[in-house]
């Protein structure tokens, strides 16, 4: 899914919205229930959503509109996907070091 934002560090929810076709109310639902949706906010209490952010709405939205899950199933299927993700870091990490051990002989 493209989406089309000016390059900038936050983006306010009206931006988010026409961007995504979404109700900004809808944006607010999903961030309570995913815990991976953390805007900003201002002391007046304005939302500035960051690119990561972004990024994770965009997951959302695919798998929510696009894919059809559940919001049950979506929050099974990011825990799932951030357990991979959480591994693939650690092998990554464990083979630098074994690649720096490997040098080292």
């Amino acid at each position: 899914m493209e989406i089309n934002l000016p390059e900038k560090l936050y983006y306010r929810i009206g931006e988010v919205s026409k961007a995504l076709s979404v109700n900004t109310s809808l944006l607010r639902y999903w961030e309570k229930e995913f815990d991976i949706l953390n805007p900003k906010k201002t002391l007046k209490g304005t939302r500035k959503y960051s690119s990561i952010d972004i990024k994770n709405l965009k997951l959302i939205y695919n798998l929510l509109k696009v894919r059809g899950f559940t919001i049950e199933g979506a929050k099974e299927k990011l825990k799932t996907e951030s357990k991979k993700i959480e591994i693939v870091e650690k092998l990554e990490k464990i083979k630098s070091r074994l690649e720096i051990i490997e040098k080292e002989l």
